[in-house]
């Protein structure tokens, strides 16, 4: 029992430990440069929605500003600059580390920091807008069934449809009305 690994070679650990390390590490100085960049441009740009003045005027605890940067429940306010707010979205779903999530997972990771009236939509429209999520979405429709393609006649009053009408407005006594037409000739 003691030699069913006898065969087996292992990666010493050092080498394993310091390119893991060195990974993570650039991920990491990565997202923080992106991060205080973000920040910087939304601090340059201080044009802001009513809602977000009406919500600052009433100083609820809820929303405040700080270093120029507004936080509505905790979250970066981010105003109305399509640039930023389509890297934002960018970052949140092709980056390789995140994947292509559905719209409903990329919206609730944009919420955990992000916030912006329309957020919803806007995420709706990027998944929409996305190639690789509308090649690999799933079909929830049945599968179309094969075409069977009616007999060739004739002649004609071989095959005919017949149509109850009604109810009609009454006219001497009759309500309903029968229409009945031939397949081949079309005459009614």
């Amino acid at each position: 029992m003691k030699e069913d690994n006898k065969d087996v070679q292992l990666l010493k650990k050092e080498l394993w430990a310091r390119r893991t390390t060195a990974k993570i590490t650039m991920i990491g100085r990565k997202t923080t440069a992106d991060k205080n960049n973000r920040i910087k441009e939304i601090r340059r740009n201080n044009t802001r929605e009513k809602e977000v003045v009406q919500t600052l005027e009433k100083k609820d605890g809820l929303t405040w500003e700080e270093d120029g940067v507004v936080y509505m429940e905790g979250r970066i306010y981010v105003p109305n600059n399509k640039k930023i707010r389509e890297e934002i979205l960018k970052e949140n779903h092709d980056s390789v580390d995140v994947g292509h999530l559905g719209q409903h997972r990329m919206l609730e990771l944009l919420k955990r920091m992000y916030w912006w009236p329309g957020l919803k939509e806007d995420v709706k429209k990027y998944i929409q807008r996305c190639f690789k999520c509308q090649q690999n979405k799933v079909q929830y429709q049945r599968k179309v069934g094969e075409l069977h393609p009616l007999e060739i006649l004739q002649g004609s009053w071989q095959e005919i449809s017949i149509d109850i009408i009604g109810p009609l407005p009454k006219l001497n006594g009759i309500d309903a009305m029968v229409v009945i037409v031939d397949r081949f000739t079309k005459m009614i």
